[in-house]
């Protein structure tokens, strides 16, 4: 189980879009996350008719590593490290450690 998973808010915590929140769009397997309107690059790309691909510069997202984000806590209003633990009907949730809250409802 990851600690961060996919449509998770999270905050920024390194970098030049430090403190800035955004949903995570995908994790990827080198452990980074795609968060949404957050390091974003822009890439110059060729037109191609063929295909129908119109040529120009596009602003993308970029990944950052996993480290370099945390989830956040709506009920302290900054980003808090995760824990997991399981719950007495069995199931494993992921927990935040500043309050000990369950995230996985």
């Amino acid at each position: 189980m990851n600690r961060i998973k996919k449509g998770d808010e999270v905050v920024v915590l390194t970098g030049k879009d430090k403190g800035r929140r955004g949903n995570v769009i995908r994790i990827m397997d080198d452990n980074r996350v795609l968060v949404e309107n957050i390091n974003m690059a822009k890439r110059h790309t060729k037109a191609n008719p063929q295909i129908g691909i119109a040529g120009g510069i596009i602003e993308k997202e970029m990944p950052l590593h996993a480290s370099n984000v945390g989830l956040y806590n709506p009920a302290t209003g900054k980003a808090d490290r995760i824990g997991f633990k399981v719950l007495d009907d069995g199931r494993k949730v992921r927990y935040f450690k500043s309050n000990n809250e369950v995230v996985d409802a």
